[in-house]
């Protein structure tokens, strides 16, 4: 954004001495680049900043001033950083692409934090701190995020009773279940509780777990694994997952020889490991996060039952399907671990989407892109869609957010239903890739889950 001389330097001083000071914040070079703005200072016209202590400045780089505001809620610290600076990038890239504007609005961004440093990942506090911020900012009309299940099931309902109608919010990766349908492994409460008004305002542009269950379910199926034991990290995703994987599972006649959980504040997890040794079993799935003390769990897999090349094979969802994982638990230990995640590999991807990687690539130089960018600027381009396509309202985006129909996007085509799911899926929205982890993450293989298997993973 323009410099607006000795004043405008002032308050981006303030507000960058605020944000040291808080501990938040991206950091780095997703830290805001040509933002201004911080906590009580003005973008332009109305637009009024969010809290300097979650969020960078404001960021605008069209023609004039901000009409409206939208923001990411990423986790920005942690083990997932290398994701969501991506995601946080390819935000920006659709926002140029679509000169700052949405229809004749211009769309001022920030880039908010809902993790700490203690935590080193995404923390229910600030979650809840930073969805009371957004509800408050009256200019501000969609939220692009969250990145984790459990910060949504905080943030959602807050959103929902918003001011004006409530907030929309547009996941890119948010993949539990029971945020947006009930049945089998959901809470009788789901997903009602997160909609106190009746209303829903909550959508997502990826697959939710059900298919992920299946697919994995399926490709463990075709690697001849006969008996899997099963692990999550307690949290509503974690656990979720391993759920939806262990109905498929069992529908596929894979015997289940065991259902239980980590402890992430454990240091060793070798005990556990020999348990599972006592089932015999030939594989281990992961449900969960990899900033959950994951790599441990990697290294004593390996340490007690062999490497994952060998006799016990290893699995894990989306929440370990990036480079970090890799790097923390150490190349020796997480070869041969199979990982998916939601779409086809980035190089698969056509025509929008062949476009934004293409372009995409040439902004990030030698950096590989991971999947989850694509997902980040479908959901970026779905908002920006909603609020050209509303009367500039919350009420009026969210309404045009439930009109969506994507003709070959970025990840393909597809409709955003009556809960909020992408429907009449075709191309990316559908496919999951396993990755098989090497020095990088190495494509092992793409595939679209059965339908009989997704409802048998819904516990059906």
């Amino acid at each position: 954004m323009r410099a607006r001389g000795f004043i405008g330097f002032m308050a981006l001083l303030i507000a960058a001495l605020a944000l040291v000071a808080a501990g938040c914040g991206g950091g780095g070079d997703d830290g805001g680049e040509g933002a201004e703005g911080g906590e009580g200072t003005a973008a332009g016209g109305q637009v009024e900043a969010l809290p300097a202590s979650s969020c960078t400045g404001i960021e605008f780089e069209g023609e004039g001033e901000p009409d409206v505001l939208i923001v990411s809620d990423l986790p920005m610290q942690g083990s997932s950083r290398t994701q969501t600076v991506q995601m946080v990038k390819a935000i920006r890239f659709i926002l140029g692409q679509n000169d700052w504007k949405a229809g004749e609005r211009n769309v001022g961004y920030q880039v908010c934090d809902d993790s700490t440093a203690q935590a080193g990942k995404w923390d229910s506090g600030k979650c809840s701190q930073n969805a009371q911020a957004y509800a408050a900012n009256e200019q501000l009309v969609g939220v692009i995020g969250t990145f984790n299940s459990g910060c949504a099931a905080i943030e959602i309902p807050v959103l929902n009773q918003a001011p004006g109608g409530g907030l929309a919010m547009v996941s890119p990766a948010n993949t539990y279940v029971c945020l947006t349908e009930g049945g089998p492994g959901c809470e009788e409460t789901e997903p009602d509780k997160y909609y106190p008004t009746g209303t829903r305002n909550y959508a997502r542009v990826v697959a939710h777990d059900a298919y992920q269950g299946a697919a994995v379910a399926e490709f463990a199926q075709k690697q001849g694994i006969k008996n899997v034991y099963i692990l999550n990290d307690k949290e509503a995703y974690g656990l979720g997952v391993a759920t939806n994987f262990r109905n498929a599972a069992e529908h596929l006649g894979i015997k289940i020889a065991g259902f239980s959980a980590w402890d992430p504040k454990q240091s060793s997890y070798e005990a556990l490991m020999r348990q599972i040794k006592g089932t015999g079993a030939d594989a281990v799935f992961l449900g969960g996060l990899v900033d959950e003390n994951g790599a441990q769990v990697i290294k004593d897999k390996v340490a007690v039952l062999g490497p994952n090349t060998g006799r016990v094979k290893l699995l894990a969802p989306d929440g370990f399907t990036q480079q970090s994982t890799i790097d923390e638990a150490g190349v020796k230990n997480a070869r041969g671990m199979f990982m998916s995640v939601a779409g086809v590999p980035v190089e698969e991807l056509t025509g929008a989407g062949q476009e934004f990687i293409s372009g995409f690539k040439a902004e990030l130089g030698d950096e590989p892109v991971d999947p989850y960018a694509a997902y980040g600027a479908q959901a970026a381009q779905v908002l920006l869609d909603a609020i050209k396509n509303s009367n500039g309202s919350r009420q009026g985006v969210i309404e045009a957010l439930f009109e969506t129909k994507v003709q070959n996007g970025i990840l393909g085509s597809f409709e955003i239903n009556e809960n909020g799911d992408p429907a009449l899926a075709q191309g990316g929205v559908v496919g999951f890739t396993i990755y098989r982890a090497e020095k990088e993450l190495e494509p092992e293989t793409t595939l679209s889950p059965k339908p009989e298997t997704v409802d048998a993973a819904r516990g059906e």
